[in-house]
């Protein structure tokens, strides 16, 4: 897979969401037009029996229990999030025009040619499943991941939630780094850190870090276009974390105050 040498076009790769909406328009309005590659989300039965392999079903169970309290949450904080979006100048939702193409996965043959048709120079994942080593291997620019914590302290699910509930507050923010085959392990390129607001809690960090990391998205894109990426070396433990067990997660709210 081959692309013009002079190309700048840009391409995003997500399941979507208004924190991921809010960089999408943000990188489109500093460096120009973005193709945004969306992807169907992959079924929370497969992830879930797949975690269960891995960490044992009790744990799984409580994970469950933990994304079901907080999926019920974000009803009853809609106005919340609307005020961080406000308040942040964020463009939470796709623009009228946005060039946008549907794939059933990230992993799938309908991806490889939506990334051939759109020949980008640099491809940013935010929000979407990993890339297998087989689509890894044919794209055909640096691929860059935008996550919502602090690697490689803070890989895996709810890096910003997990650095409060650790006590490791100054280590609250998002990671853009290269991609590898690796859970977000890729080499560092830029980093942002920041803090939450009264009132935020695990349903509103995304689109705190959202508001936090459209910099950070844009200049790391802007190093890739021109050639000029300088890993950097954060010297901080790796470890990967997931969605906090309902019985943690109450627990930490209830004697740290970190929801």
């Amino acid at each position: 897979m081959k692309r013009d040498p002079k190309s700048q076009s840009i391409v995003i790769v997500t399941e979507g969401g208004p924190h991921i909406w809010a960089i999408v328009n943000a990188v489109a309005d500093r460096l120009g037009p973005v193709t945004v590659i969306l992807e169907t989300p992959e079924s929370k039965a497969q992830l879930l029996r797949r975690r269960a392999r891995r960490q044992g079903r009790l744990q799984v169970a409580g994970q469950i229990g933990t994304m079901v309290l907080t999926r019920l949450g974000k009803r009853f904080l809609a106005g919340r999030a609307e005020k961080i979006v406000v308040e942040n100048g964020l463009e939470a939702a796709p623009r009228a025009g946005q060039a946008i193409v549907e794939v059933p996965s990230a992993n799938s043959p309908e991806f490889l040619h939506a990334i051939e048709a759109a020949a980008p120079a640099v491809v940013l994942l935010a929000g979407c499943r990993m890339l297998s080593r087989q689509a890894l291997a044919a794209m055909p620019c640096p691929v860059l991941n935008y996550h919502a914590g602090i690697t490689p302290k803070y890989r895996g699910m709810n890096g910003g939630y997990w650095a409060l509930a650790s006590g490791d507050s100054e280590n609250f923010g998002a990671t853009v780094h290269l991609v590898d085959a690796g859970v977000d392990t890729g080499a560092v390129l830029h980093q942002v850190r920041g803090g939450p607001a009264p009132g935020d809690n695990l349903m509103l960090y995304p689109l705190r870090l959202a508001a936090l990391s459209r910099e950070i998205c844009v200049s790391a894109i802007q190093d890739a276009l021109a050639g000029k990426m300088r890993p950097v070396e954060t010297g901080l433990p790796s470890r990967q974390w997931y969605h906090p067990p309902i019985w943690s997660y109450l627990w930490t709210g209830l004697t740290k105050g970190v929801w």
